[in-house]
């Protein structure tokens, strides 16, 4: 499975935007990057002795994900055969997508004889019925083109992730979602009014069975957000809505009152979210809002992190990091931090007035535009090869961006707390969250209560953290501790959700006893996959059947595989030491006794 958006919002996409002009010059006037390639690699021509891995080259444990084959099946029919197939051999299965963007190992099947089901083909729109304002797509459909066939009939999805480049498949089964408190919520899985789901069936049913679940069926609220444990999703179909306009204007705020803000602004404002600078003590608000369609505006939103990078430029950025982290440069950090926000802000984050995607500038506040035109982006991927003269800007193949992301929910009645929490960190620690600043800072979205199984369970801010990851594992980074600290202050104290498709391991730690109808959904996985021929090793510690989710050795906190509990979790042969939280006194994170840690 892939896929989630990666909310990336990029360290140096912008400063690489700043240095791309120019290096750019030096090849050709205008290019297009090269597009991401298939997830899934195989060895042979007959697609035997394959990988997988994430769109980011590297799973949290650094494992490689090996598989015995790979199937490509382009219908559903097809689909049915490969499943029916491989129950009948015993095989270990997997969902892959087209560019698999979730981090965590959610595609990877148990035991290397299994097998990868891409759903790359599996890429048509079926179905649009304009009257009943549904459209039925195949699973591998990726956001962008649904939304854009549906543009086409005068119709639009509600609410969206903002980066394009996922699947229906995928970003159903971790749970993707935009930004809102109204309606149904902000979750692409509230709107699916009908889903069909392929699984393994006994010997009386040909080792296949195909469900087509609908509106109303208990059943439903287990397949949409699955994990991809309980089959592969062959068929959606969504409830649309007529095309609509919006109007987007930006606002910066100090963030002294933050915590009071977080609330209510979600409220206030349909599309509503907020990115948080807490190094800056900055937060950006974005006022969003429909309008009549009569109003006048074509805007655009190119979100500039997603645009096609400079592999030159990346290789740079990326290298001075690598030196800011290796020399303690904080310093260097926050500066760069401020650049590339200010960028930002000045670029109206890629939001243009009118026009199309090449040289069109921004004009000032209010950007008003279709639904279709706003709610989503990902230029880099759609784009022609350049033999990676440039790249999507966390491209694995280039020397570029390399992260961890921690990203969670929290319910609204905590949300306060949390914020204030944060401030502490950083009053006693000014430069501590600069680094999360290059990667610009921390997206804060709304999501709402799901009927979903594994869904967001209260209305809830979700919090997108980007931050540094080394090429060594065992390598610490800048201000480890209190990264560390937020994320278990999060997940511990706050008992936040984490989000299915990204995160380290630690955030899924316990996570399933936080659903109240997890039951239900085993219930459901036990009926469906009564042999557990799409679970893992590590689907199954997630949802709570095996035990052994932490990975304990030697430097396993510095890369979330564990909480520390002794000094050889972190690194203490340069200097980074298993203590306690700072203000979260319960928390175990890797400190350096020489950046005025007192505990003992």
């Amino acid at each position: 499975m892939d896929q989630n958006m990666p909310m990336l919002f990029s360290t140096r996409s912008l400063l690489r935007q700043i240095l791309q002009s120019n290096i750019l010059f030096l090849f050709f006037l205008a290019v297009c990057c090269t597009p991401p390639e298939d997830p899934v690699k195989c060895s042979s021509p007959n697609n035997t002795n394959c990988t997988i891995t994430n769109s980011y080259g590297a799973f949290p444990d650094r494992s490689i994900c090996r598989a015995g084959s790979a199937a490509y099946p382009a219908t559903e029919e097809e689909l049915i055969a490969v499943i029916a197939n491989a129950t009948r051999n015993g095989l270990k299965m997997k969902a892959a997508t087209r560019f698999s963007h979730s981090i965590p190992k959610l595609a990877c099947p148990g035991g290397k004889e299994g097998l990868l089901i891409s759903t790359k083909l599996l890429n048509r729109v079926l179905n649009i019925d304009v009257k009943a304002m549904t459209m039925t797509v195949e699973s591998g459909v990726t956001l962008r083109e649904l939304i854009s066939e549906a543009a086409t009939a005068g119709l639009a999805l509600s609410y969206a992730p903002y980066w394009w480049g996922l699947t229906v498949g995928g970003l159903l089964g971790t749970g993707a979602h935009g930004s809102t408190l109204w309606d149904k919520g902000s979750s692409v899985h509230d709107y699916v009014v009908g889903l069909t789901i392929v699984s393994p069936g006994g010997a009386e049913d040909g080792f296949v069975k195909v469900r087509r679940l609908n509106d109303g069926d208990q059943e439903l609220n287990a397949a949409k957000v699955s994990l991809g444990v309980l089959g592969v999703i062959s068929q959606v179909r969504l409830k649309l809505q007529p095309m609509f306009k919006r109007s987007i204007t930006y606002v910066t705020k100090n963030d002294s009152d933050l915590g009071d803000q977080v609330a209510c602004f979600g409220r206030e404002h349909e599309f509503a979210d907020i990115t948080w600078y807490p190094s800056q003590q900055k937060a950006i608000y974005r006022v969003d809002d429909r309008v009549s369609t009569n109003t006048s505006g074509d805007g655009l939103y190119d979100f500039i992190p997603f645009r096609s990078t400079s592999s030159l430029a990346l290789a740079f950025i990326r290298i001075t990091e690598e030196n800011q982290e290796s020399t303690n440069d904080a310093g260097g950090k926050c500066t760069g931090a401020k650049l590339i926000t200010s960028t930002l802000s000045t670029s109206a984050y890629g939001l243009t007035n009118n026009g199309g995607y090449l040289g069109v500038i921004f004009t000032g506040y209010p950007v008003i535009g279709y639904q279709h035109r706003l709610q989503s982006s990902g230029t880099c991927l759609d784009s022609l090869h350049d033999a990676r003269v440039t790249a999507c800007s966390w491209d694995s193949r280039v020397k570029a961006e390399f992260f961890h992301q921690t990203t969670f929910s929290l319910g609204l009645s905590v949300v306060k707390s949390f914020v204030e929490d944060v401030q502490k960190l950083v009053k006693l620690e000014p430069k501590a969250l600069c680094g999360l600043e290059l990667y610009n800072g921390i997206l804060m979205r709304y999501v709402t209560a799901s009927s979903a199984y594994l869904g967001r369970q209260e209305d809830a801010i979700d919090f997108d953290i980007t931050y540094y990851r080394s090429k060594d594992p065992l390598n610490p980074r800048l201000y480890e501790d209190i990264l560390e600290e937020i994320e278990q202050l999060a997940i511990f104290k706050y008992g936040a959700l984490p989000h299915w498709g990204k995160n380290r391991n630690v955030a899924f730690e316990g996570a399933i006893k936080k659903y109240k109808n997890s039951k239900e959904f085993l219930k459901v996985k036990a009926a469906y996959d009564p042999l557990g021929l799409f679970s893992s090793d590590w689907s199954d510690q997630v949802l709570g059947l095996k035990g052994g989710l932490p990975i304990v050795k030697e430097g396993c906190a510095l890369e979330g595989l564990c909480i520390c509990a002794e000094d050889i979790h972190c690194a203490p042969s340069k200097g980074y030491f298993c203590r306690p939280g700072r203000i979260y006194e319960d928390a175990r994170v890797c400190a350096r006794l020489d950046n005025n840690r007192r505990h003992s």
